[in-house]
C-alpha cells in the first residue's frame, strides 16, 4: 500500500482532533451536573412546584457562567471553566463546541409554524372591507383541507372563481397607497399575482428572520430554525428548553416595527429621582416597622418608639448614609448625557426597574404632558452587563406616528466612516411622515427611536436637516452581521404575520435521561457483542479489525461534534447500525484474502490480492447504502434527518478504517514476521465447501415470498396500518403511572371525554400511549391547553393523590409520573409528511436503479435489485399490518417507521449488490461455466460474508431492542424484520429474478461479451 506515512499521519491527527472536540462534550456534562446538584440543594421535593424551581434555578446557573465577568485588571473578562494549558475557554464557548443533543435525548420542544399567509395578503391589502377578497380568503382556508397547494395558490384559485368584475390591481384590494409604486391600476391579475407572490416569499423570509433573532435571544444550545421549501412553514428546534409557554408565545406573537420620537435625559430625569426616593421611603418605613417588636411593653416604651419611627420618617433622625440600597435602590448606574438614553442599569435589575417606572403609585406624578411616557430598554450589547433605557413618546391609543409597514426595502449599507450601517427606502406615504418627523427632531434637536418587538435598535439624531425622499440611514456600533440582520428585522416589520404551530413535539427531560442510559446501554452491549465476536471468528485479524472499529467510533463522534451536527435517538441507531454494517467491510475482506491463502498464494500477496478484490464490491455496497441514506436526508426532518446525518458520516469513516487502518495493522503485523490465519480453530473451514443449488431452489422461494406478499396486501387492504398522527393529524401523548394500568379501562373513560381515543400500553404495563383527533382542525394555543386539561381531568383518578397539573405536565418525582411526551400535528401538515414520505421511497428506488444500471451495465440487474426492494418493503408493511393490534410497543407508521424502510431498502441493496459483484467476476473468471453454475457458485462463495454481516447487524440490532428507549422499539423492530427478509431476497428474489430475465433471449451471451470488453478496456 502506498502512502503509508500520510495515511498514519492523517489518521493520527484525525484522531487527535475527534479526541480534542470531544473534550468539550465531557466538560459541558461535568458543568451541567454541578448545576443540576446545585438547584436540587437548593429546592427540596417538599416544596409546592419543586421541579419548575429546579429548572429555573439550573438555567440560572449556566447562564451566570455566561454572563458574570471577573476583572483582570483594568478590564472585566468571562470566566474561564476549561483550561487545556494551550488555551482557555469559557462556558458559552465550551457549550458551543460540545456535541449537540437532540430534542428526544435533552428534552425540549420541536415546532413546525406555519406563518399566515392570509395575514400576510390582508395586510398588502390594507385590511380592505371589499366582499370578493374576503370571501376568497375564506374559500382558501376550505380549499386548503384538501389540497397539496399552498395558501397564496388556493388564495388566486378562490379569487379566480368568484371575480366577476373585480380585479386584484382595483384601488380597494393591491393597487392601494402602500403598493401604488409597484401595482397599477391597468396591470392583469396574472401580473399582479406575480408581484404578490415576490411579496410573500419576502414576508416569510423576513419573518424567518424575526424568529432567528428572536430566538437567539431565548439563550437555547444549538438552536436549529430552518425554512421548509416555500410552503411559508417554518422548522424550530429548541433542545434543553423547559419554559414551554414561553417558547410558544416567543415564536407566535406578530412582530411590529414602530418609530417614536423620544425623550430626553433631562426630560425624565426628574422622574427617575423622584422613583429612587420614593423606594428610599419605602425601604426606610420597612426598617422602622421591622424594629418594632412584638414583645408587651408598658404604653411609656410603646410611645417612646412610635415617637422614634416617626422621627425618622420625618427626617429629625440621620440615616445610615453608607446604606446603598436606602441611597440607590433603584439601582441607577449612569444617566445620559443630554441624548436619547434617559438612564443606565444592570441588566438583571431590568424586570425590577421597568416594575417601579410603570407603577401606578409612580405614574400618577408623572407631568400631564408625559402621561403616555413609554419605557423600553435598547437592544443588549453581547458583551455588555449594563442595559440601556428608553423613554419614548407614546400616546393614548398606542399607534406610533410611522410603522414599518411604510417600508419598501431595506439593506446592509456603510456610513461616511466605513462603518456598517443599515438604509432604508420607505413608499410615498411613509416618506412624507418621515420628512415631517426628521423636521421636527431637527429643530428640537430630538431623536427618533427605532423600536421593534419593544426593544430600541436604534435612536439616532437628525443632524443634518428634515430626511426627505424616504431615504435614510440607521449608524451605530453595528458589526457587518448585526448590520445586516438589522436590515432583515426592518424588513420584517412592514408585513405583521401571525405564526401558528400546525406540529409540535414536546419531550420531558426525564425522558430524555432515559433514552441516553438505555441507548449507552444497548450500545455497550452491541460493540462488546461485535468485538468479541471478530475475534471468535478471524483471531488475530479480527483483533486488528477491532481496533479499527473503535478508531471509527471515536471520528463519527468526532466529526458529529466538529460539524455542530444534533445527535437524536434515531442518530444512535444510525450509528449502531454503522457498526453492524461496518464490520461487512472487513469480512468481505478478510474472506477474500483466505479464498487467495486457499489458491496457494503466499500471506503478502494473499493480503495484496483480498483488499484489491474486495474493493468493488464495498465500495458498491456502502454507495447504494449511502444513495438512500442521502435521499432521507434530503427529505427528512429533525430526528430522522439526525439518523441520515449519522449513517453518511459512519459510512465514509467504516471506508477509511476498513480499507486503510486495517490495512495498516495487518502490514504492519505480517511485516515484522507475524502470521495470520484469518480464522480460528473452529471457524477455519468454515462454509469453505458450501455447494448448494439455489437457483433450483427458486421456485419454492418464489411461491413462498408470493403467499407473504398476498397476505401483506390483503392485510394492507382490510385492516390497514396504524397510521401515526405524522401522517393523519391529531395529538399524542405518552403518560406514566404508578401503577399497572388497564388499557380497556382507560380507553372508555377517554372515548367518553373525547368521543374517539386509541390507548396502547408502551414500554410497560404503567406507561400509556394515548392518542386523539379531538379538535384536530384547531391547531390553536387554547385548543392544546383544552385537551391537555381534559387528559389531565380524565386521568386524575389513576395519578398519585394530590399530583398538580402542572405536575402532570412536567413530569414530577423520581419515577417521573405524568406526561412524559406530547405530539401534535395539524392534517394539513400531515399530508405533506405522507407526500414527502412517498417521494422518499420512490427517489430511493430510483436513483438506485439507475446506479446498478450504471455499475453493471445491463437491465437485467437492476430489475433484480428493485424487485427484491419491492418485495422486503411489503413484507415489512405486511408484518406491521398484522401485528400492530396486539405487539406491546407502538407499531406506529410515521417519520421514524419511514427512516427504517429506507435503511432495510439499503441493507436489502447492500447485500444483493456483494453478491452481483461476485457474479460478474466470476463470470470475467470463467467464461466456460454455465450461466446458473456461475450464479450458484458466486453465491455460494459469499454466503459465509452473508450470514456473517447479518449476523452481527442483527445482534446490535437486538441488543438495541431488548436493552434500548422504547421509543425506538418500532424503529428497530423493522430493521429486524427487513435485515432478515433483505438477506432471504438477495439470494432467492434479486438474484433468481435476474437470471429468469437474463437467460432469455441472448442476454446471457451479451453480458458475457460486455464482461470480455469491460477486460479488454480494463
Amino acid at each position: 500500500m502506498q502512502n503509508k506515512g500520510l495515511i498514519k499521519l492523517f489518521a493520527l491527527l484525525f484522531g487527535l482532533v475527534s479526541i480534542y472536540q470531544l473534550s468539550f462534550t465531557f466538560r459541558a456534562n461535568q458543568i451541567e451536573d454541578t448545576a443540576e446538584q446545585a438547584a436540587i440543594a437548593k429546592y427540596a421535593e417538599t416544596e409546592d412546584d419543586y421541579q419548575t424551581k429546579r429548572n429555573i434555578e439550573e438555567v440560572r446557573y449556566l447562564d451566570s457562567l455566561k454572563t458574570s465577568k471577573i476583572k483582570v485588571g483594568d478590564k472585566f473578562e468571562s470566566i474561564d471553566v476549561y483550561n487545556l494549558g494551550f488555551a482557555k475557554y469559557t462556558y458559552t464557548e465550551v457549550e458551543n463546541n460540545a456535541m449537540n443533543l437532540g430534542l428526544d435525548l435533552k428534552g425540549g420542544i420541536n415546532v413546525i409554524l406555519q406563518i399566515s399567509v392570509r395575514d400576510i395578503l390582508k395586510g398588502l391589502a390594507n385590511n380592505t372591507k371589499d366582499p370578493v377578497f374576503n370571501k376568497a380568503l375564506d374559500d382558501a382556508e376550505e380549499l386548503q383541507k384538501d389540497s397539496q397547494d399552498s395558501y397564496l395558490q388556493s388564495f388566486f384559485t378562490a379569487f379566480d372563481a368568484i371575480k366577476g368584475d373585480t380585479k386584484l390591481a382595483s384601488p380597494d384590494i393591491f393597487a392601494n397607497r402602500t403598493l401604488s409604486d409597484e401595482i397599477k391600476f391597468d396591470m392583469s391579475d396574472n401580473e399582479v399575482k406575480s408581484i404578490i407572490e415576490t411579496k410573500i416569499d419576502e414576508s416569510i423570509v423576513s419573518a424567518f428572520e424575526v424568529l432567528r433573532k428572536r430566538i437567539d435571544k431565548f439563550g437555547v444550545t444549538s438552536p436549529n430554525i430552518q425554512r421548509l421549501g416555500n410552503s411559508g412553514r417554518i422548522l424550530l428546534e429548541l433542545p434543553g428548553a423547559k419554559d414551554i409557554e414561553r417558547v410558544t408565545d416567543l415564536v407566535t406573537k406578530t412582530a411590529q416595527l414602530q418609530f417614536w420620537e423620544t425623550y430626553k435625559t433631562q426630560e425624565v430625569l426628574p422622574y427617575l429621582m423622584e422613583v429612587n426616593q420614593n423606594l428610599i421611603e419605602e425601604n426606610e418605613k420597612k426598617e422602622a416597622k421591622e424594629e418594632i417588636t412584638e414583645e408587651v411593653v408598658d404604653a411609656t416604651e410603646v410611645q417612646d418608639e412610635t415617637s422614634s419611627a416617626i422621627d425618622e420618617l420625618t427626617g429629625q433622625i440621620e440615616t445610615d448614609s453608607t446604606n446603598v440600597a436606602n441611597i440607590n435602590p433603584l439601582g441607577i448606574q449612569g444617566y445620559g448625557n443630554g441624548g436619547s438614553v434617559v438612564g443606565m442599569f444592570l441588566a438583571k435589575d431590568k424586570e425590577k426597574v421597568m416594575e417601579q417606572l410603570n407603577a401606578p403609585k409612580n405614574r400618577a406624578s408623572l407631568p400631564a404632558e408625559m402621561r403616555y411616557v413609554r419605557f423600553v430598554w435598547g437592544l443588549q450589547e453581547e458583551d455588555s452587563e449594563f442595559s440601556q433605557l428608553y423613554a419614548i413618546k407614546g400616546n393614548r391609543d398606542g399607534v406610533p406616528e410611522l410603522s414599518g409597514a411604510v417600508i419598501s426595502d431595506a439593506r446592509q449599507d456603510y456610513d461616511p466612516v466605513s462603518r456598517p450601517a443599515v438604509s432604508m427606502q420607505m413608499n410615498a406615504k411613509g416618506a412624507k411622515i418621515w420628512e415631517e418627523m426628521t423636521k421636527k427632531a431637527y429643530e428640537t434637536q430630538g431623536f427618533i427611536a427605532i423600536v421593534l418587538d419593544n426593544i430600541v435598535y436604534s435612536a439616532p439624531s437628525v443632524s443634518s436637516g428634515p430626511i426627505a425622499g424616504g431615504n435614510s440611514q440607521i449608524s451605530g456600533a453595528f458589526s457587518l452581521t448585526e448590520a445586516v440582520d438589522l436590515a432583515n428585522v426592518l424588513r420584517a416589520g412592514k408585513l405583521p404575520a401571525s405564526a401558528e404551530i400546525v406540529q409540535a413535539d414536546v419531550v420531558g427531560p426525564s425522558l430524555g435521561q432515559e433514552a441516553i442510559d438505555s441507548g449507552m446501554k444497548s450500545f455497550v452491549i452491541a460493540l462488546a457483542f461485535v468485538l468479541l465476536w471478530m475475534i471468535f471468528y478471524y483471531g488475530k485479524a479480527g483483533g486488528f479489525a477491532d481496533i479499527a472499529l473503535l478508531l471509527n467510533i471515536l471520528l463519527i463522534f468526532g466529526v458529529l461534534a466538529s460539524l455542530g451536527a444534533v445527535l437524536t435517538l434515531p442518530g444512535i441507531a444510525g450509528i449502531v447500525l454503522t457498526i453492524g454494517i461496518s464490520v461487512d467491510a472487513n469480512v468481505l475482506i478478510f474472506e477474500r484474502i483466505k479464498e487467495e491463502i486457499a489458491k496457494g498464494k503466499s500471506q503478502k500477496e494473499s493480503i495484496k490480492d483480498g483488499f484489491s478484490n474486495a474493493l468493488s464490491s464495498i465500495l458498491d455496497a456502502n454507495i447504494t447504502t449511502g444513495l438512500t441514506a442521502l435521499i432521507l436526508f434530503v427529505f427528512g426532518t429533525g430526528p430522522i434527518k439526525g439518523f441520515a446525518t449519522t449513517l453518511i458520516i459512519g459510512i465514509l469513516t467504516s471506508l477509511f478504517t476498513a480499507i486503510f487502518i486495517t490495512r495498516l495493522l495487518v502490514d504492519w503485523y505480517v511485516n515484522r514476521g507475524g502470521k495470520l490465519e484469518f480464522s480460528t480453530g473452529l471457524t477455519k473451514n468454515l462454509f469453505t465447501n458450501v455447494n448448494i443449488d439455489f437457483l433450483k431452489k427458486r421456485k419454492i422461494a418464489y411461491i413462498i415470498s408470493g403467499a407473504f406478499i398476498l397476505a401483506s396486501l390483503g392485510s394492507l387492504f382490510t385492516t390497514g396500518l396504524d397510521q401515526g398522527i405524522d401522517f393523519v393529524g391529531g395529538r399524542t401523548y405518552q403518560v406514566r403511572f404508578d401503577q399497572e394500568m388497564s388499557v380497556e379501562e382507560v380507553k372508555n373513560d377517554l372515548n367518553a371525554v373525547f368521543e374517539s381515543a386509541e390507548v396502547k400500553t408502551i414500554g410497560g404495563p404503567n406507561q400509556l400511549k394515548i392518542s386523539t383527533k379531538y379538535l384536530v382542525e384547531d391547531s390553536s394555543n387554547e385548543a392544546d391547553e383544552k385537551v391537555q386539561s381534559m387528559l389531565f381531568t380524565t386521568l386524575q383518578k389513576y395519578l398519585p393523590e394530590g399530583m398538580t397539573y402542572a405536575e402532570f405536565l412536567d413530569g414530577s418525582g423520581d419515577k417521573a409520573i405524568g406526561k412524559m411526551l406530547s405530539s401534535k400535528v395539524s392534517p394539513t401538515i400531515a399530508d405533506d409528511i405522507k407526500k414527502s414520505s412517498i417521494w422518499a421511497i420512490l427517489g430511493s428506488l430510483v436513483v438506485v436503479f439507475l446506479y446498478i444500471l450504471l455499475r453493471f451495465k445491463k437491465w437485467q440487474f437492476s430489475l433484480g435489485a428493485v424487485a427484491a426492494v419491492f418485495h422486503d418493503v411489503l413484507i415489512v408493511l405486511g408484518i406491521y399490518s398484522l401485528t400492530w393490534r396486539f405487539m406491546p410497543f407502538s407499531m406506529e407508521v410515521d417519520q421514524t417507521f419511514i427512516a427504517a424502510i429506507l435503511t432495510v431498502i439499503g441493507y436489502s441493496l447492500n447485500d444483493t449488490v456483494v453478491v452481483f459483484d461476485r457474479i460478474r467476476e466470476y463470470f470475467n473468471e470463467n467464461l466456460g461455466w454455465k450461466f446458473d453454475t456461475t450464479i450458484n457458485r458466486s453465491i455460494n462463495s459469499t454466503i459465509s460474508r452473508t450470514l456473517n454481516t447479518s449476523l452481527t447487524t442483527l445482534v446490535v440490532l437486538l441488543a438495541m431492542f431488548l436493552f434500548g428507549a422504547d421509543s425506538l422499539k418500532d424503529l428497530l423492530f423493522a430493521l429486524i424484520v427487513g435485515v432478515i427478509v433483505g438477506t432471504y431476497s438477495s439470494v432467492f428474489i434479486a438474484t433468481p429474478i435476474m437470471y429468469d430475465t437474463a437467460k432469455k433471449g441472448n442476454a446471457t451471451e451479451a453480458l458475457k461479451k460486455k464482461v470480455k470488453e469491460d477486460d479488454e478496456e480494463a
